[in-house]
């Protein structure tokens, strides 16, 4: 047994796919199959069942995928003692985000790349549901996430920005004399959002459930500037955060959603307990200081006084 088989056996597991599992371990496809063959002729038993259009873990799978996955984890242990005895930090960090937000996430890897350049760094977009289990199962070290008003089970989070969500429409539409207008006006009115599995999408899923009806989402896309040009053209109301809605003034009216107030929160993300390699805690480190700063710098310098 070889922990080359075990590696691409988990790869494999996690991608449910041997293409994909093979683009992450960078290795040709028959070459990973040819692998965990061997590692299936050797405890006697198949470990993936390759019948459906993904593969699956079969009974004997399941049962070995948490030890393999121990023993990976067991030598870039051994091998990450070492280099801290020397001094040397290295490895690889993984991290996810939104498609779009105001993080200067660029400029914080460039700094992190700068102070630890043996650290290889890999960077991926996607869902922030998609994210949030990429940090439960260890795929990534980090994420940028939009969440709501509670922290996600299985993960810890420092909030970047905390703000209100609210329809955009052109100046031109029936909502845009409104300067707010109740969840309940949206019924049936055609709505511009993001993707499900995104967090605006889930804020506002939530609220109209809570309310009693399915928002009719005439158009969606994964981009917000899509959505804002959707709603210039007036096909519609764009669910957007308000910063995002009011820096396009010229183009859009902002309309404010209360009652229920719907709000979403950006935050950086990781694993509850953090990463188990001090790549990865050092990223966090340094992104919790980006962010701390980052809060701090905007916040007013004199707390407003209560009516």
């Amino acid at each position: 047994m070889e922990l080359r088989q075990l590696a691409y056996f988990v790869a494999v597991a996690e991608e449910r796919n041997f293409t994909r599992a093979a683009e992450r371990v960078h290795v040709a496809q028959p070459g990973v199959s040819a692998q965990i063959r061997r590692l299936e002729r050797e405890l006697g038993q198949e470990l993936l069942d390759r019948s459906g259009r993904s593969v699956r873990l079969t009974e004997a799978g399941t049962a070995v995928l948490p030890y393999a996955r121990a023993a990976l984890a067991a030598v870039e242990g051994a091998r990450l003692a070492v280099d801290e005895l020397t001094g040397l930090l290295r490895g690889h960090v993984a991290v996810g985000t939104v498609t779009s937000h105001s993080v200067d996430l660029p400029g914080l890897l460039a700094e992190f790349h700068n102070a630890h350049p043996a650290v290889e760094i890999t960077l991926a977009e996607a869902t922030s549901d998609e994210l949030l289990d990429g940090l439960r199962n260890g795929r990534l070290d980090a994420a940028i996430i939009s969440v709501g008003n509670t922290t996600p089970a299985g993960v810890e989070m420092e909030v970047i920005t905390d703000q209100p969500i609210v329809a955009a429409v052109s100046h031109d539409h029936e909502l845009a004399v409104h300067t707010a207008v109740s969840l309940d006006t949206l019924r049936g009115r055609a709505l511009i959002s993001l993707p499900y599995g995104t967090g605006l999408r889930t804020r506002l899923n939530e609220a109209c459930a809570a309310a009693g009806f399915t928002p009719h989402i005439a158009f969606e896309a994964s981009d917000p500037e899509v959505l804002a040009q959707l709603a210039e053209r007036g096909l519609g109301a764009a669910i957007l955060p308000r910063a995002f809605a009011e820096a396009r003034s010229d183009r859009l009216r902002t309309v404010a959603i209360d009652p229920p107030a719907l709000r979403g929160r950006l935050a950086f993300a990781w694993r509850a307990g953090g990463p188990s390699g001090p790549a990865g805690r050092a990223l966090i480190a340094r992104a919790r200081e980006t962010v701390a700063g980052a809060v701090s710098s905007s916040a007013p310098a004199v707390p407003p006084r209560s009516p």
